[in-house]
């Protein structure tokens, strides 16, 4: 019938299996499992058959108990007087015994009947056999019931070959009348009539045993299979994972040093390998901002971007966090390895989308060369990863190693573990620029920039220590450091006047839920006009998570505190965006605003950040004016305020007082049409 199984199908298919199982060299060991594991099976078979056959023969040596406790009862004992045998039985009583136990002896239902007396001795026998008093007639005579299985004529005394096995039982015999013991019923019935009921039942038993036993073998062999196909695969799986990255599929540190062994073995001065390590900028602030699953969902997007750019003989790999290492083997020099690394950050600074919301992502590239560069793994990694360092520090996107770069890197490393002592024990100093009215040529607000005392190395600036305090959790309390300090110097430069306080706070601080709330209480703490505080912020807080962005800068807005957009023009903010947000002032880069005479290109970049700034209600302040010429251009464009050195350097408080007090703007050229 459809949809039926035969018995054995699925048996069958188990075999089936296990011969495809076997076929190959590479099953040879699991044969030999097979064979192995068969043993114990055989073994617990045979002790199974064993504990039936000995069960089997209890259950025959049971029946023939109960046989003699009826014949004894219902045959022999109402045919006796109920006197005790020791006085012998009368003629009567062994004329009828003869004549019933005879017919039994006849029909084969018993083999040799005997009667003892109490002491063992025998006073009638159907054969006419005198069997000597055993151990087995005293113990039944003293109310025992003794049954063995054994041979006819196998115990001592016995006459006659060895009979047929059989069952030998010795019933205590009891008076009819009063039950009183009178002597013993010694019964040997024939086994092999109980042995073949025996063996019909454990031949069907035996046979489903077998078929379980061989069941339960191939079963535990398919498990085994399986789990050891499992096993092999968590391997490969554990194998992999230990030279993969988990998240990108990329290779992992492990595996790329491999990849950099493998490829600077063969490299020359004339054919050298590249290898190069790419940190993302600032993606803790992704991180922070818009949650670690964004986060992890970029790096896989940017993974996807990089492998699918360069060829197959270079090889991309994750190190670690935002980290990413290349090995680019046999290039032409640091020319052309430069160029492929340019574009590579080009590649990776395209604008993408997740979950609607458009990213772009710069990164800091830096390299080495072997063997000019080394020869080891460990010595082209350290120089990639200085270089790298460096072109994060300067802002240079991609740099080569240089061996005086050395310097940078364990001197950077060391500030920044000295960093938190030195806010703490009163190192940092805050310098303070000015910002002028292009019209009027009035100050009309003071930037702090923050500098630090080193105790051995003099004064340092931010771009030696604030790039690597971003990375660290150490950007917190400098941040409210610098704004606690900034708010109450502004109480001895201008107390109670109306001149404006700047002061930068990184996209880490702002991407904090409260951090309008804390500004507010800081600036209450310090008595602070909000009116006279201006916020400097970049464009990656705005472009990273712009709701969050309108939220905290509504907050401040509402409570008075101006925003400016530091570095203007070179991010990627979308126009819409500053169009919603409450913003006061654009600050154009002033790596276009220096070169805006000699660039044309810088100088249509900032002749329309002024245009766009203007017409979106903005203020637009020029950065970097070190020239008359340059100042005189902005004056022409309309530009509203600027700084530079060309009007003042940053200067500690006490100087800037000072220099207030007889501040003039410096003189200005014709306006330039």
């Amino acid at each position: 019938m459809v949809g039926q199984v035969q018995p054995d199908a699925a048996p069958g298919r188990m075999l089936l299996r296990l011969v495809r199982l076997a076929t190959g060299s590479a099953r040879r060991l699991f044969v030999v499992y097979a064979a192995v594991s068969l043993i114990p099976i055989l073994v617990l078979g045979m002790a199974l058959l064993n504990v039936l056959n000995t069960q089997g023969n209890d259950r025959g040596i049971t029946q023939a108990r109960r046989d003699a406790n009826l014949i004894a009862r219902a045959s022999i004992a109402p045919m006796l007087g109920g006197h005790d045998l020791r006085s012998g039985l009368t003629p009567a009583e062994q004329s009828a015994l003869r004549r019933n136990v005879g017919m039994s002896v006849r029909d084969g239902q018993v083999l040799r009947l005997r009667l003892r007396d109490l002491d063992g001795t025998v006073v009638f026998s159907e054969d006419g056999s005198k069997g000597a008093p055993d151990g087995e007639a005293l113990e039944a005579a003293r109310g025992d019931v003794v049954s063995s299985l054994k041979w006819l004529n196998d115990d001592r005394g016995d006459q006659g070959p060895r009979g047929p096995r059989v069952v030998e039982v010795y019933e205590p015999l009891n008076a009819a009348q009063t039950g009183t013991r009178i002597g013993v019923l010694e019964l040997y019935l024939p086994y092999a009539s109980i042995a073949a009921d025996i063996a019909r039942g454990q031949r069907t038993i035996s046979i489903a045993l077998g078929a379980g036993l061989f069941t339960l073998w191939l079963v535990l062999l398919l498990v085994s299979e399986a789990v050891a196909d499992l096993l092999r695969h968590q391997s490969n799986v554990n194998a992999r994972l230990a030279r993969e990255d988990a998240l990108t599929g990329l290779p992992n540190r492990a595996r790329f040093t491999e990849q950099v062994t493998r490829a600077t073995a063969s490299a020359t001065l004339q054919r050298p390998t590249a290898v190069g390590v790419i940190d993302l900028d600032r993606f803790k602030q992704i991180n922070d901002t818009l949650g670690h699953h964004t986060g992890d969902r970029l790096l896989v997007m940017l993974s996807e971007r990089l492998t699918s750019h360069v060829g197959k003989s270079i090889v991309v790999a994750r190190l670690g966090g935002d980290e990413f290492g290349i090995v680019v083997p046999e290039v032409r020099g640091a020319i052309e390895a430069r160029e492929l690394f340019v574009e590579l950050r080009k590649v990776l600074a395209e604008p993408l989308e997740i979950d609607g919301l458009p990213l772009s992502v710069e990164a800091s590239i830096g390299f080495a060369l072997a063997p000019q560069d080394g020869t080891d793994v460990g010595s082209l990694m350290q120089h990639a990863d200085v270089a790298m360092y460096l072109a994060k520090q300067q802002h240079l996107g991609v740099l080569a190693y240089r061996p005086e770069q050395d310097q940078y890197d364990s001197s950077a490393l060391r500030l920044l573990a000295e960093l938190g002592e030195a806010i703490t024990s009163e190192q940092l100093v805050l310098h303070y620029q000015p910002k002028f009215d292009l019209i009027s040529g009035k100050v009309t607000s003071v930037e702090a920039l923050v500098r630090w005392q080193h105790p051995t190395r003099g004064l340092l600036y931010p771009d030696s220590f604030v790039p690597a305090a971003e990375q660290t959790e150490l950007i917190e309390p400098l941040t409210w450091w610098v704004l606690r300090r900034a708010t109450l110097a502004l109480q001895v430069i201008d107390p109670g006047g109306t001149l404006g306080i700047a002061v930068n706070i990184s996209a880490h601080s702002l991407s904090r839920p409260d951090f309008a709330d804390e500004v507010l209480a800081v600036l209450a703490e310090t008595g602070t006009d909000p009116k006279r505080v201006i916020i400097e912020v970049t464009e990656t807080f705005l472009l990273v998570d712009p709701p969050r962005a309108a939220r905290t800068l509504i907050r401040l807005h509402e409570a008075g505190v101006r925003t400016s957009i530091d570095d203007f023009g070179a991010g990627q903010t979308s126009l819409g965006y500053l169009a919603m947000l409450p913003i006061s002032e654009l600050k154009i880069d002033k790596s276009f605003v220096t070169s805006m005479l000699t660039d044309r290109r810088n100088a249509a970049i900032v002749r329309s950040v002024i245009d766009l700034g203007h017409s979106l209600g903005f203020s637009v302040t020029a950065e970097g004016v070190e020239t008359t010429g340059v100042l005189d251009h902005l004056r022409a464009l309309q530009c509203d305020t600027a700084q530079g050195f060309l009007m003042a350097k940053p200067v500690p408080v006490a100087q800037l007082r000072q220099w207030l007090s007889a501040r003039s703007m410096p003189a200005l050229s014709p306006a330039v049409t």
